[in-house]
Order: C-alpha cells, then structure tokens, then sequence
C-alpha cells in the first residue's frame, strides 16, 4: 500500500509505522506501538544473554623441576576440572637457565596432553611467550 495510506492507518490506530524490512522489494513496514517493540527487543536480549554460559579457565602451574607427584596431583585436578566442563591452561614457567632446554617443557606438555586425552583435547598447541611455554586443553564434547 502507498506510504500516505499506511501512515494513516497507523495514526488512525493510534500506534507507530515502523519499518521492519528495509532491503526487501517493496519495503515491509508494520503498525505497532515502536516503544514497546524496543522494550520487548531489550527484554529478549537480556534473556539470551543469561542464557549464555561462561567457560571457565583454570591454570595449572609447573616448573620444569617440578617432582613426577607434584605434577601428578596437578594432572589430577587439571583432570576433575576438564570434567566438569572447563577449559585448563597448563603453564610451565622457566627460571634462570632453564629457559635453554625448552625441549624438557615441550615434553612435559605432550605428557600432560597425553595423560588427558581421554577427558580433553588441545586447543592450543603449546607455545613459548616470555619466560613461559603454555598450552590449553578444553573438555571433550559429550555426545
């Protein structure tokens, strides 16, 4: 319908024409109440967004000294957390010469990556930054 038609019909109403569809041959308009529309566009956006779920990322910590118990209670606890649903970066940290040998830290990792690969999978394949190598693991999907 032409455009002073719609207008009418809106004003007659008593509510708002609004355009709905503006890339579509011929453009789609509707009568409706515009602040109401918004209020009810903003209440939908608000619901989605608490809807959404937040991954949680947990760290695990190591040096490339650190004692085979040590590393495995850490493993453990990497392990509970990857259950749960939550992502783990495995951090292992260098001081002072140990940052020659990055080969030790690297093995370290593919062990760790290893004993988790029932529960987790590598999202990041490790990586050196600074004075640290880090790699994520994230939980595998349920099916």
């Amino acid at each position: 319908m032409p455009i002073q038609e719609a207008l009418q019909v809106a004003q007659e109403a008593d509510l708002d024409l609004v355009e709905v569809a503006p890339n579509a041959v011929p453009p789609v308009c509707r009568v409706l109440d515009y602040g109401k529309f918004l209020y009810e566009r903003a209440k939908k956006e608000r619901e989605a967004r608490k809807a959404q779920t937040k991954v949680e990322v947990k760290e695990i910590r190591l040096r490339p000294k650190t004692s085979e118990h040590h590393r495995s209670f850490k493993i453990r606890n990497a392990r509970r957390w990857l259950m749960e649903g939550k992502k783990v970066l495995t951090r292992i940290r260098f001081r002072g010469r140990e940052i020659t040998y990055p080969e030790i830290a690297l093995e370290d990792l593919k062990n760790i990556a290893e004993e988790l690969s029932d529960v987790g999978k590598i999202e990041q394949s490790p990586k050196m930054e600074g004075r640290t190598m880090f790699m994520m693991l994230t939980p595998l999907q349920k099916n």
